[in-house]
């Protein structure tokens, strides 16, 4: 029975002593890390070679672009008001219509300037009349003045004869008084004078006949004065009342229109605005994007409104000077603590094709342009 007890023994150990061998010498064995495999390590450094190549490829195409999602579409919106008060009568537009330079957008009552210009026209023709009748006055003065100074010679004539008789009728009584009588002396120094107050008559006429002339002549200055103010009002009038029917000034489309029949309107008050055909991009880029940036560079365009469109333009103009420049309160980096900060500097971009106005483009658009600076 001793002999059995070590038989059993090494047939139960014998499996899981050889188990336990082949275990220990696996762990005998030293692991090999995946980073020693040539094929693993070869994979590794092409796949770094090829995110270098496509870093430096993309690298070399984005330097030739410089791009900002600071930008919108742009276009200078005209604010119509009417020049003068009075009731809407009539309106001619609806809002986001279509209109070109010079259609009808709203009518004013057109009653009391059409009533000025009337009274002008009146006006004016009184005053022509009053021209007329100055142009005929001075025809008559003229001719009585032409009258009364061609009696002056002959009353001169007749005045200096009585007056050369009674000087030889005076010296005859001087040195022979015999030979005149007194009566004789005492008629031609009647007939000097009667002769002499008829010269004096006939030049006084003609003064007074030269006088109407010159007051004619007073008068039609009078009257054409008269008819230029009456023209000038007339022309006011017919002014006033042109502005009564308010026109496009330009081609676009009606935006944010507070037009009702029957309003009062008074001169400045905005009644519509136009949003012009004609748009541009507005982008803001930062000062350090403008080394390589010209005018007539081309732009690739994206509007978020049409994504699937692709717009393209180019460069025309660069502002001088960045956006802060012109703020109401532009900072005064004199005083206090001065951090510096990248300015905005606005780019006008024109858009080529696809026709803009063949879209509803409109200003406030959000635009990411992409400018080929390079």
């Amino acid at each position: 029975m001793a002999s059995d007890t070590p038989s059993n023994a090494g047939a139960a150990d014998g499996p899981f002593s050889q188990d336990l061998d082949v275990r220990d010498q696996r762990q005998d064995k030293p692991r090999k890390s995946p980073f020693r495999n040539p094929l693993i390590i070869a994979g590794a450094a092409l796949a770094v070679v090829v995110v270098v190549v496509a870093c430096l490829l993309w690298w070399l195409h984005a330097r030739n672009y410089e791009s900002t999602d600071d930008a919108y579409i742009d276009a200078h919106i005209v604010r119509v008001a009417p020049q003068v008060s009075g009731q809407v009568v009539q309106i001619f537009v609806r809002d986001n219509s279509r209109v070109n330079p010079g259609d009808p957008l709203l009518q004013i009552d057109p009653a009391d300037p059409r009533a000025r210009l009337d009274q002008a026209i009146a006006q004016e023709a009184q005053a022509r009349a009053q021209l007329a009748q100055a142009e005929q006055q001075i025809r008559v003065s003229q001719a009585s003045y032409e009258q009364a100074a061609a009696t002056v010679p002959g009353a001169s004539a007749q005045a200096v004869s009585a007056a050369r008789d009674l000087d030889r009728y005076q010296t005859l009584k001087r040195t022979l008084p015999i030979a005149v009588a007194q009566q004789q002396i005492d008629q031609a120094e009647a007939a000097a004078k009667n002769t002499a107050s008829q010269r004096d008559a006939a030049a006084n006429q003609a003064k007074a006949a030269r006088a109407q002339i010159d007051a004619a002549r007073t008068q039609i200055a009078a009257a054409q004065a008269q008819i230029a103010n009456a023209a000038a009002q007339r022309e006011d009038a017919n002014v006033t009342l042109g502005r009564t029917l308010l026109t496009a000034p330009i081609a676009g489309h009606v935006t944010q229109s507070s037009l009702a029949l029957g309003g009062y309107l008074q001169p400045g008050q905005q009644v519509m605005a136009l949003v012009p055909i004609d748009v541009w991009v507005t982008a803001n880029f930062k000062e350090t994007q403008l080394d390589h940036m010209r005018v007539g560079q081309p732009v690739d365009i994206r509007i978020d409104a049409f994504p699937g469109v692709k717009f393209h333009g180019h460069v025309d103009s660069i502002q001088h000077g960045a956006g802060q420049a012109f703020a109401i309160l532009p900072p005064e980096n004199a005083t206090g603590n001065f951090v510096k900060v990248v300015q905005r500097v606005p780019v006008k971009i024109i858009i080529d094709r696809p026709d803009p106005r063949t879209y509803p483009l409109g200003p406030g658009m959000s635009v990411t342009p992409r400018v080929e600076v390079r």
